[in-house]
């Protein structure tokens, strides 16, 4: 049967297009290397603390119009928990300080004109500081731009763009820094509520995917990694799986979401993103002060200026830390670094407790350098061959690596393969 669909790789992005395609009509086969869809977000029950646990805190905004539109077209525009102003509470472990942003929801800031509602130390003109970011050039890196030093920067702007980016902000590409800002903070607070997943990721971005393919009559094979990609002049004719060869038609369609090192691999001559940074994630089975669980039943989010630890999330029954750009502690053991983020979730939340059962879970290459150099080796949707498409948030989305990266590469592949099989 010709115009099938092939989706390599079951990540957020490749059940993304696979989604799209399956509501539109067309046989959808997903092949996933991992025994378990969902790539990078994914949940699991962790024995050393014997629940059901996240593999790290993926936030998201509600600004995210690709991550509202892929649950909702799931089934799961619920799945998501958050304030319902758009609030930030911030400790400095040196100074023990405390404060909480609190932003306009409309995109005029007069919030930044109000001494108890703006970073300490900070004044109006500062934020004004920040506005090259949203112009700047591929070429630029943030130092080049704005300000990297002072109140400002150490307070907000550096945690922000460290979790966006996932890189040493001041080294990063200032347009995806830009094109961050300008789709959350400079349209005001009603597109930058904290969002993140209820109750697990699994629960939230992955088994609703997979329920609406089977719904919609596709296939998904776990444990089928790709080996390689037979081409025939303009078009990839054959796939190498595990239960066999499976030929291509020139009117069939071929998605491949898989990490830049596998698409390059497995394409000849393809340039992708070859330098990553880590995120370490630590979670600790203790239930946190009851003043930090917000009324709501949303996790608290409080982030963290002067430790190890960069955002902590307080849900009910566990607290979990997320270390961005981690490369500087990524290689330290797994019994030090729960010793260093305890001690800094315990600071923080002011908690006299031992360390508590604990895990940590580290991905060494969990996103591409967002720095000018690796953002311009990043490929687009479309190939060489007619039938052969990219998807990841490591190809070109304008964004840094995120869920909303990811998500919107999905979408772009799926439209090229539909217009590819003339839908």
């Amino acid at each position: 049967m010709s115009g099938r669909v092939f989706v390599i790789g079951a990540g957020l992005s490749g059940l993304c297009a696979a989604v799209r395609l399956a509501r539109a009509g067309r046989q959808v086969v997903l092949a996933e290397a991992a025994g378990q869809a969902g790539g990078r977000c994914r949940s699991y029950h962790d024995a050393a603390l014997d629940m059901l646990i996240d593999n790290g805190n993926h936030l998201v905004l509600s600004g995210n119009r690709a991550v509202h539109d892929y649950l909702g077209l799931c089934g799961a525009g619920d799945a998501l928990a958050g304030p319902d102003r758009a609030q930030f509470d911030f400790t400095d472990l040196a100074s023990s300080a405390h404060w909480r942003l609190t932003p306009d929801e409309g995109p005029l800031p007069f919030w930044v004109t109000r001494a108890r509602r703006r970073v300490p130390g900070t004044s109006a003109r500062d934020y004004a500081a920040y506005l090259p970011l949203l112009w700047a050039g591929k070429d630029k890196r943030i130092a080049d731009c704005v300000p990297v030093t002072g109140p400002l920067w150490d307070r907000l702007m550096r945690p922000f763009l460290l979790a966006a980016l996932n890189t040493e902000p001041e080294d990063s590409s200032a347009a995806l820094a830009g094109a961050v800002v300008r789709e959350t903070l400079a349209k005001g607070g009603r597109h930058y509520r904290p969002r993140i997943a209820h109750p697990t990721l699994a629960a939230a971005f992955v088994d609703p995917a997979l329920r609406f393919l089977a719904a919609h009559g596709g296939t998904v094979k776990l444990g089928a990694r790709l080996r390689a990609i037979t081409f025939n002049g303009s078009h990839a004719a054959a796939l190498d799986l595990p239960d066999g060869t499976e030929p291509i038609a020139p009117d069939d369609a071929v998605i491949l979401a898989v990490p830049p090192w596998s698409a390059e691999a497995l394409l000849p001559d393809l340039t992708v993103p070859n330098d990553f940074r880590a995120i370490v994630n630590g979670h600790f089975r203790i239930a946190p002060p009851p003043q930090w669980l917000p009324k709501n039943g949303a996790p608290a989010m409080l982030g963290v200026i002067g430790g190890t630890a960069e955002w902590i999330f307080a849900f009910p029954d566990r607290v979990s830390v997320t270390v961005s750009g981690a490369d500087a502690i990524v290689d330290k053991s797994r019994e030090d670094l729960a010793a260093l983020l305890w001690a800094d979730v315990a600071k923080a939340l002011d908690m006299d407790a031992p360390l508590p059962p604990w895990q940590i879970v580290k991905e060494k290459r969990a996103t591409f350098a967002a720095t000018p150099a690796q953002d311009a080796r990043r490929p687009g949707a479309a190939t060489r061959w007619r039938n052969l498409f990219l998807a990841g948030d490591w190809t070109a989305t304008g964004l840094p690596a995120t869920i909303e990266g990811a998500l919107r590469s999905g979408e772009t592949a799926a439209t090229l393969a539909a217009r590819h099989l003339g839908l």
